[in-house]
């Protein structure tokens, strides 16, 4: 699944509005005082939720206070495939993604413990895999607890699921939540990102 947009929006409390008709990481954003025109930096992060079966995968790009969600998306391996080969096609389908769209940083959840010692260590495989995507291609990369980034994206550490589905809809403009589960979860660490830096 993958989905692109093009429109900027903005962050609370601001009234800009502007499209983006390039990938290009800087865009025109108005005349200075002597009528030139002053390239802006668009900050593009690209957002991972990590999983064996399903990692989802969320690009944003932020300028002047605006945010654009760019693409978003599931990257899904067959459950009866030879565990190695499951995570060479997550490596391979994130390499391809980076490639597509040149992201500048990168941004995750936190590895929690979870009672589930074998689900834990498949999340933690396909974690390492993504990191060193990254690596790889010199993207930095910010790591966020789930509960700094149900603050960053809701204002409420508390927030459900449910809840930071909603505002990252709301924050990036989209008509619907973004679906599956682990694409929004990718595209609220990037936000989260943004927020943070």
């Amino acid at each position: 699944m993958k989905n692109k947009s093009k429109d900027f929006i903005s962050l609370p409390g601001t009234n800009f509005s502007q499209r983006d008709n390039s990938s290009k990481n800087t865009k025109e954003a108005g005349a200075s005082s002597s009528g030139f025109f002053i390239p802006t930096k668009i900050r593009r992060v690209l957002g991972i939720d990590p999983g064996l079966a399903s990692t989802g995968y969320g690009i944003v790009d932020y300028s002047s206070n605006r945010y654009r969600m760019v693409s978003y998306g599931v990257i899904s391996t067959e459950s009866n495939l030879p565990h190695t080969q499951r995570l060479l096609a997550i490596y391979t389908k994130l390499i391809a993604i980076i490639q597509e769209f040149k992201p500048q940083e990168g941004a995750m959840e936190t590895l929690y413990f979870a009672k589930n010692v074998t689900s834990a260590m498949a999340v933690a495989e396909a974690r390492g895999v993504a990191t060193l995507c990254l690596a790889q291609n010199c993207i930095p990369l910010g790591e966020y607890t789930p509960n700094t980034i149900k603050q960053s994206v809701t204002g409420s550490a508390g927030a459900n699921k449910a809840t930071v589905q909603e505002y990252v809809r709301l924050l990036l403009g989209l008509e619907v939540i973004p679906k599956p589960d682990h694409a929004a979860d990718a595209l609220a660490a990037a936000i989260t990102h943004l927020h943070s830096c």
